[in-house]
């Protein structure tokens, strides 16, 4: 049997992948220091409890499963913390990941699945975005990743590292079996925040920025259901068994949808009419993120499949309605 190792494997992303990879017959390890995940979305093997830039834990865990590949997800994710405390970023993501690389040259292992962002783009030039589009990022957060990407394509020249880097656009959804779903401390995240406004009284959705360069002067972003991007996973592990080099892929849906669109989703879907207000723009988000995912078609097999705006609401709504106390 094939084995896994997840980095973040109790987190949101993480924790979905480990259910796909294990639904296809892999051993799954997930890795987590449980500062952002949660220790009840570990359900498809063992959790190893650290911290990715602890060397030696690492270096256990890589020696006691063996790898065929590492599926890295642990990260932190908040653009705008990343704004306000950008140390944090390069810390856990940029110097964590190098430790986990050092690592697992010195096993070694030279599979790498990176969960990357569309953050390395930044303020895009053209629509939809291509894998060719030059990457400036402009926070920290996409910053960190950026060099993470770096560190990748240096590492695999001189080392022989094989990677596939996947830069997702917006993980949305949750498990359509309801056995994991989106959660975060604090809640930041439009879809869920959104849907509490629908069912929690007394709380409003605020939409930040009106005036970006859109069709209705909120944000655009490329929505992709989280089930879409594990299944992508798991083909991505299985092209970095047949092929080597770095392979980089866009994971979207090549349709963009503003906050407004996404309010009336919810409202659609909830059956309740959200209460809204207007807020300043967040620092570091660009007016439109939409994907041109067509090179993972053709090399990875991957088509999304559930990643329609009111599917993606349908399941997130199921999730938070199932711990409505929660949120």
């Amino acid at each position: 049997m094939k084995t896994v190792l997840v980095t973040g494997g109790a987190g949101y992303i993480g924790s979905h992948c480990c259910k796909a990879f294990a639904e296809s017959g892999w051993s799954v390890v997930a890795f987590d220091n449980l500062s952002r995940g949660w220790r009840d979305a570990v359900k498809w093997g063992p959790l190893i409890e650290a911290d990715i830039s602890d060397a030696a834990a690492m270096a256990a865990a890589l020696d006691q499963y063996r790898p065929d590949a590492v599926a890295h997800f642990a990260a932190y994710a908040y653009v705008g913390e990343s704004v306000e405390r950008p140390e944090l970023y390069y810390r856990n993501n940029s110097f964590g990941t190098l430790v986990l690389l050092e690592e697992m040259l010195k096993a070694g292992l030279d599979k790498l699945i990176f969960s990357s962002t569309c953050a390395t783009y930044g303020i895009p030039t053209r629509s939809p975005i291509d894998e060719t589009h030059r990457q400036a990022p402009i926070n920290p957060y996409g910053w960190s990743k950026f060099i993470i990407e770096r560190m990748v394509e240096d590492i695999s020249l001189a080392r022989g590292l094989n990677a596939v880097v996947l830069r997702y656009f917006n993980a949305a959804g949750c498990d359509p079996d309801g056995e994991i779903g989106e959660r975060h401390e604090p809640e930041t995240h439009v879809i869920p925040l959104a849907i509490a406004a629908a069912v929690k009284p007394g709380r409003t959705f605020v939409i930040n920025g009106a005036d970006f360069d859109t069709r209705d002067g909120t944000a655009m972003r490329d929505y992709v259901h989280v089930v879409d991007l594990a299944r992508a996973h798991v083909l991505a592990g299985e092209k970095l068994l047949r092929d080597k080099g770095v392979h980089v892929y866009n994971l979207g849906t090549g349709a963009g949808t503003t906050v407004a669109e996404l309010v009336d989703a919810v409202s659609r879907t909830s059956g309740i009419r959200l209460p809204v207000a207007y807020g300043p723009r967040r620092p570091g988000d660009p007016p439109a993120l939409v994907a041109e995912a067509g090179k993972a078609e053709r090399e990875l097999g991957w088509v999304p499949e559930q990643s329609g705006i009111d599917r993606i609401v349908e399941t997130a709504l199921a999730w938070h309605r199932s711990r409505l106390e929660q949120i």
